[in-house]
C-alpha cells in the first residue's frame, strides 16, 4: 500500500512536521504542500492524491472553500480536516462538508496513520464528542425545519396568495385591487404571515417561502 498525501497549511513548520513523521512510515508518501486552497487546487488538477490534509483557517482560499470547489467539481478524495483545540465550528461544518475525519495538529504519530488508512479505505474517524456535537447540530437543524413547516402549516389560503402576489411584486394598493379588499385589510395579512413564519419583513417572508417551495419566484 502507497498512499499518496497532499498536505494542505499555510504554516510550514506544520507542513514539515507533518511530512517528517509521514516519511518515517513506507505506506505513506507525500506527494506535494501547498499552503492555501489556491495552490492545492492547482496542484489538483495535474495530479491526484490519495487523501488530502487540509487546514480550515488559511489565507486566499480557506479549506471550507477548498471542500467546496472540490464538491462542485464532483471531485471525492477523502479529506482529514487538520484543526486546532478552539475550531469546533468550522471543524464541524468541515465534517458536514464530507470529511472523513480529523487531527489535531499535535496528534500522535500512531493516531495520524490509523486516520489516514481509515480514509483511504472510505471510513470516516471521528472522535466520540465531536460525533456528539454533529448529532446535536443535526437535531437543531431538524427542529428549525420542523418549526417553519409547522408555521407554513398554519398559513391560511388567502395569505398564500397574498404571498405569491408580494413575490411578484405587487405592491400592498395592487394586492388590494387584486383580492377586493382594502389596503389596510392587506397589511393585517401580512403582519400575521410575518407573526406565523417569525420573520420581520416582506423580504424574509418571500425568501423562507420560495426556499420551501410554498410560493414560485
Amino acid at each position: 500500500m502507497n498512499i499518496k498525501i497532499l498536505i494542505v497549511d499555510d504554516h510550514l513548520v506544520v507542513r514539515e512536521g507533518l511530512k517528517l513523521i509521514l516519511e518515517t512510515n513506507e505506506a505513506f508518501e507525500v506527494i506535494d504542500e501547498a499552503q492555501n486552497g489556491k495552490e492545492a487546487m492547482e496542484f489538483i488538477d495535474k495530479q491526484k492524491p490519495d487523501v488530502i490534509l487540509l487546514d480550515l483557517k488559511m489565507p486566499v482560499v480557506s479549506g471550507l472553500e477548498t471542500m467546496q470547489q472540490l464538491r462542485q467539481r464532483d471531485i471525492n478524495i477523502p479529506i482529514i480536516i487538520l484543526t486546532t483545540y478552539n475550531e469546533d465550528e468550522l471543524m464541524i461544518k468541515g465534517m458536514k462538508l464530507g470529511a472523513k475525519g480529523y487531527l489535531l495538529k499535535d496528534t500522535n504519530r500512531d493516531h495520524l496513520f490509523r486516520t489516514i488508512e481509515a480514509a483511504y479505505r472510505g471510513e470516516t474517524l471521528i472522535q466520540p464528542e465531536i460525533m456528539e456535537k454533529l448529532f446535536q447540530e443535526s437535531d437543531k437543524e431538524k427542529k428549525s425545519n420542523n418549526r417553519a413547516d409547522t408555521y407554513y402549516t398554519l398559513l391560511t389560503e388567502k395569505e398564500i396568495s397574498i404571498l405569491q402576489a408580494v413575490c411578484d411584486g405587487h405592491r400592498n394598493k395592487e394586492v388590494a385591487i387584486k383580492f377586493g379588499i382594502a389596503e389596510r385589510t392587506v397589511k393585517f395579512h401580512l403582519t400575521n404571515i410575518y407573526n406565523k413564519l417569525g420573520v420581520d419583513s416582506r423580504a424574509e417572508a418571500v425568501s423562507h417561502s420560495i426556499k420551501r417551495g410554498y410560493i414560485t419566484p
